[in-house]
């Protein structure tokens, strides 16, 4: 605190002298530190056999929805756990419960716009890990924020939501340059947008070469299949390799 406080004094009062001031690099700093822990949190998680997907959209994208559609596809075949991420309230974390019936814990961020990888450490310390395959962060309604912070997750996936716009990934570069999949809900009302789904593939690809679309409608299930597919895949091979 002390250096803080001679950083913020030298600022109001540039007379003032001192015998040493200490300039950081807050948000290098942060971020290194957040990175190491991270890593440390996929390794241990890798021990246990637990694979962690982060999930991240705009809010209204339909990030619940497509979990508890998802998720019911899922369940019986793999031991599934939620965290939800909001920056208070936990109806979506009531709302997983009562429709999957799988265990959901809710994640307040006391203000912050994202989570980063000690504060889903302490998420995980909520969770029965003993046997769990799959734990899902739903991460806190933004496109900038959680971007930039490592979770510790094995694999990073967003909603785009088609109302949102194909121009998204020239807007928001870094969120789909770290996501390993992609997700274009609400295909039902592509006749009402002007959403063109080519298009958006190509910046997605732009951003990311590497990244999978699927187009999926959580409302009536396209795409579900597919994207549990995935996950099903995904899991499988965290587990063996």
């Amino acid at each position: 605190m002390q250096e803080f406080y001679y950083l913020y004094h030298r600022i109001i009062n540039p007379d003032r002298q001192m015998d040493e001031v200490k300039v950081i690099e807050i948000k290098k700093s942060i971020f290194e530190e957040n990175g190491h822990e991270a890593d440390q949190l996929r390794e241990e998680l890798k021990r246990k056999g637990v694979f962690l997907l982060n999930l991240m959209s705009s809010p209204g994208s339909g990030k619940t929805t497509t979990l508890i559609a998802t998720i019911n596809e899922l369940k019986d075949k793999l031991k599934v756990a939620v965290m939800e991420a909001d920056i208070d309230s936990d109806v979506d974390a009531l709302k997983i419960k009562e429709a999957t019936g799988i265990e959901t814990i809710q994640l307040h961020t006391g203000g912050m716009c994202h989570l980063d990888a000690e504060m889903t450490r302490q998420g995980l310390d909520n969770l029965p890990l003993e046997g769990l395959d799959l734990a899902i962060l739903e991460n806190v309604g933004n496109l900038v924020c959680p971007a930039e912070f490592d979770t510790g997750a094995v694999r990073n996936a967003m909603i785009l939501s088609v109302p949102e716009g194909h121009d998204k990934p020239l807007k928001y570069p870094l969120m789909f340059s770290i996501c390993d999949l992609v997700l274009i809900n609400k295909t039902d009302v592509l006749p009402y947008f002007d959403f063109d789904m080519d298009k958006c593939r190509e910046y997605i690809h732009l951003r990311n070469p590497r990244a999978r679309v699927i187009p999926i409608c959580a409302r009536t299930g396209e795409g579900i299949p597919e994207f549990a597919q995935w996950l099903l895949d995904s899991v499988k091979d965290w587990k063996t390799n």
